[in-house]
């Protein structure tokens, strides 16, 4: 009885242990996605910062250059690229179809791609290049940036497919920006996640990590708790029934 105990007791382990690397495994390719960071920001925002965070996903190349093309149809305004250490920034301007028209007067072209080379993210790491804007459109619920992320073995993967209502989420997405109503004030400020408050770069940048870290690690700590105590109920369930039925054979 010992033994038959000793050996349910094992696979209810195995199983608790396989369904929480479940969770993890699920957590990290959900994860390995080019996105923008914050998630969201207030339509006409002024004076933030876009991160945007290209994970490299190669065993045996690294990511050697990222390309960021940002929308024309309603354009980022004042767009300043922050510097990165081992990575040289080309910043490509682009004459608009419709000019914008602002307090300063009106705007007849805006970037419309950002290039980063020189540097290198390897196999398991990430980079966050940041950018910061004067203005950000008030006509447009979202803005999609098309990403093109090139590898050292010359392989290129296009973060282009944008999501469509009611379909699974495309295999290459591109990052996109939610833009939210205005205050009710008339402000262009949001909530903290979209907040168009004058800070650095790299502040927001590291603000906007800790906050997406934070509610990753809590929501799997969760998940892993969860998991392992329904391991351990299965467990003593089954040694509940294995003494049960030694006492009957008894």
């Amino acid at each position: 009885m010992s033994t038959t105990r000793t050996t349910t007791l094992r696979r209810a382990g195995v199983v608790a242990a396989l369904a929480t690397a479940g969770v993890f495994a699920g957590a990290g390719v959900a994860s390995a996605h080019v996105t923008v960071h914050p998630e969201s920001y207030a339509k006409g925002a002024t004076d933030g910062v876009l991160t945007f965070r290209v994970p490299n996903e190669e065993d045996t190349a690294s990511t050697t250059k990222v390309q960021v093309f940002l929308p024309t149809d309603h354009p980022v305004l004042g767009v300043l690229v922050s510097p990165r250490d081992g990575w040289t920034a080309k910043v490509t301007n682009t004459k608009l179809k419709t000019p914008v028209k602002t307090d300063d007067g009106t705007i007849t072209d805006a970037v419309s791609e950002i290039t980063w080379t020189g540097g290198k993210i390897g196999a398991g790491q990430f980079e966050d290049f940041d950018v910061a804007f004067g203005q950000l459109p008030d006509n447009a619920d979202q803005l999609t940036f098309k990403t093109l992320q090139t590898y050292s073995d010359g392989k290129t993967v296009r973060w282009i497919e944008e999501a469509q209502p009611g379909a699974d989420e495309p295999e290459n997405p591109a990052p996109v920006l939610k833009l939210t109503a205005k205050g009710a004030d008339g402000s262009a400020s949001s909530d903290g996640s979209g907040s168009a408050t004058k800070v650095s770069a790299s502040g927001a940048a590291a603000s906007a990590t800790a906050s997406s870290s934070d509610s990753t690690a809590r929501g799997l700590g969760i998940a892993g708790l969860v998991v392992g105590v329904l391991g351990l109920a299965a467990a003593a369930f089954a040694v509940t029934r294995t003494r049960s039925a030694g006492s009957r054979a008894e």
